[in-house]
């Protein structure tokens, strides 16, 4: 009998590890391996595509008298090779930034699918800002079949989302002759013209102008906007990341054809579509996700302005971090947290 709860208590020493990443290690993991980062996500779609995840809606915990700021649950389940679960709590405060610190912060936890125990934390404000980037390059590479020879891409909104994404549309070629930058800020603004510049060595200039943004072949909103103030249509061809999600007038939307990642996760909130759906009475504006275009079931139609806007789901966020963990793991930057669990056993 000793020996039988010697083995027990072996294996459930096992069983219970539990490993801590911190930002450092994330974020040197995510800058060298976007290519597995982008395949992550894009397998991460087309399983969910297939059914094989699970991803209830996200839960906000609101402040009344800081309406801008929030805190958001997103939990998951992401099956096929990746089989864990998980939750995303994520933090946006938007005055953060007047303080010179960042607006978003977060943490993922991530559980066995066997037991349900967790088995890690990960500091997760840079897999947030990876998937969402991600997410975006796959998008601009699948809705403009055409490429980007000759083309200008605007970002409305210079934060750290801003930031990844123009780095991951290098990743994926998606290289434009030149970008323009408009922010309300005109530091953080010329701030991201000169990354792109620097690190992506392409020519980008800020303006002030928001109509000399929506003017270019390819615009990407990644603002704090509460509500719409975009109100032009854009014209036929030009693609447009919508992805802070409440930038467009609902009208800029119904003059669009429009992907999103999830139909019901992203008609919520009173994001763009949601108000577009409010609008119209019904959800026909909506072409497809993302997914049926990566899966070749759906191509975009070139004499339409497209928008692409992605909720964001919690799967995305255990692909990736998923995928941190394993080479944290590999290189040692993974720490491990003895006696986690104050009990192992259930005697």
């Amino acid at each position: 009998m000793r020996c039988d709860r010697h083995r027990v208590h072996e294996r459930s020493l096992l069983m219970f590890s539990f490993h801590v990443v911190p930002g450092t290690a994330v974020h040197r993991i995510l800058t060298t391996d976007r290519e597995g980062v982008i395949a992550a996500v894009r397998s991460a779609y087309l399983s969910h595509r297939a059914g094989s995840t699970v991803n209830p809606d996200s839960y906000f915990l609101r402040f009344p008298e800081k309406p801008d700021s929030r805190i958001i649950a997103l939990p998951a389940y992401l099956g096929d090779d990746v089989q864990v679960a998980g939750i995303k709590w994520i933090s946006s405060f938007p005055a953060n930034t007047r303080r010179g610190v960042p607006r978003a912060s977060a943490v993922l936890v991530l559980n066995d699918y066997e037991t349900g125990q967790p088995f890690a934390c990960l500091e997760a404000a840079g897999i947030s800002a990876a998937r969402t980037a991600a997410s975006a390059a796959l998008a601009a590479s699948a809705l403009r079949p055409g490429g980007y020879a000759g083309t200008r891409i605007a970002v409305v909104g210079a934060g750290v989302i801003a930031r990844t994404v123009c780095d991951y549309l290098h990743t994926v070629g998606c290289v434009p002759d030149s970008y323009v930058i408009h922010d309300l800020d005109e530091t953080s603004g010329r701030a991201l013209a000169g990354h792109v510049r620097s690190e992506l060595g392409l020519p980008a200039v800020f303006t002030p102008e928001l109509g000399e943004a929506c003017a270019a072949d390819t615009v990407l909103f990644a603002t704090t906007a509460l509500k719409p103030y975009v109100t032009e249509p854009f014209r036929p061809g030009q693609l447009v990341l919508n992805i802070s999600l409440r930038d467009l007038a609902p009208e800029v939307v119904l003059a669009a054809e429009n992907f999103v990642d999830d139909v019901d996760h992203c008609l919520k909130a009173d994001t763009s579509p949601h108000l577009a759906e409010r609008l119209s009475g019904g959800r026909d504006f909506i072409k497809g996700t993302l997914a049926d275009v990566l899966a070749g079931r759906l191509a975009p139609d070139p004499g339409r302005p497209v928008v692409f806007s992605p909720f964001g789901l919690g799967v995305l966020d255990l692909a990736v971090g998923a995928l941190v963990l394993g080479r944290a793991r590999e290189t040692g930057a993974a720490v491990e947290v003895p006696e986690f669990f104050g009990e192992t056993t259930r005697w």
